[in-house]
């Protein structure tokens, strides 16, 4: 029996997969806010599908930890939570300076000078933070995936998926600032600097510097700062979904 006659071609964008980065993109972004309910029905109504494919892609969003499904035809957001950032950001530290040290022995000079280039683009002021976001996973993992196996970016990817909103929501309280868009590319340029030395301890020691300052960012999320000298911004949280606005885009399937 032929391979073909046992399984079938994948379709790449499938209308559940389409569904699934959708709903995706707005939790992490906050524009399905934390905590919030909704109905399958209604969200299947905003993004102008069918129940089936929604429900699909909740079953995935719910395994990444970003929504929790309740008996019938309802659904959470899953509510910002300090014990599961502090867990998130402890796994961290143990796995991506350790794969940091490896990698940097592994990357070829142009593969930095590449970065070197994204990183400069992570500073423009004319950059959304969706924007950012999109090649953000893409530039870390370019960093580490000398030294990773499968498994590795399965399990990066689903730390930082789980990271994300509480860093995106952080960062959009500074991001009217133009001090703040010019650290965020100094921030990455720090990190390609100490790959380049090829030296494990220089880079273990800059990953370790770039996750926590990360994670400082990510505590205002949730009203916390760890520096009694650095005051969180007191405006209106911008994840709050107003006079029910979603941010949901209606899905449609490539013909």
């Amino acid at each position: 029996m032929t391979s073909s006659a046992v399984v079938r071609p994948i379709e790449t964008n499938s209308l559940p997969e389409l569904v699934t980065v959708e709903l995706r993109r707005a939790i992490l972004s906050g524009r399905l806010a934390p905590g919030s309910s909704f109905s399958l029905r209604k969200i299947a109504e905003m993004l102008e599908v069918s129940f089936i494919p929604v429900r699909e892609a909740l079953r995935i969003l719910e395994s990444e930890g970003l929504v929790i499904t309740r008996p019938g035809h309802s659904a959470r957001v899953a509510p910002l939570d300090l014990q599961e950032l502090q867990a998130i950001y402890r796994i961290r530290r143990q796995l991506e300076p350790e794969i940091g040290r490896r990698s940097c022995l592994l990357m070829e000079p142009d593969e930095l000078d590449r970065l070197d280039h994204a990183a400069v683009e992570f500073g423009k002021e004319t950059r959304t933070m969706d924007q950012i976001y999109e090649d953000h996973h893409a530039f870390h993992l370019a960093l580490f995936e000398s030294a990773t196996t499968p498994w590795d970016e399965r399990i990066l990817m689903t730390l930082w998926r789980a990271a994300e909103r509480y860093i995106r929501i952080g960062f959009g309280l500074l991001d009217p600032s133009p001090a703040e868009h010019k650290r965020r590319e100094q921030a990455h340029e720090n990190l390609i600097d100490a790959f380049r030395t090829r030296e494990p301890d220089i880079v273990e020691h800059a990953v370790r510097d770039h996750l926590d300052h990360n994670e400082q960012i990510a505590l205002r999320a949730l009203g916390h700062s760890p520096d009694p000298h650095t005051p969180i911004n007191d405006r209106p949280s911008r994840f709050a979904v107003a006079n029910g606005a979603s941010g949901l885009t209606s899905v449609q399937q490539e013909p």
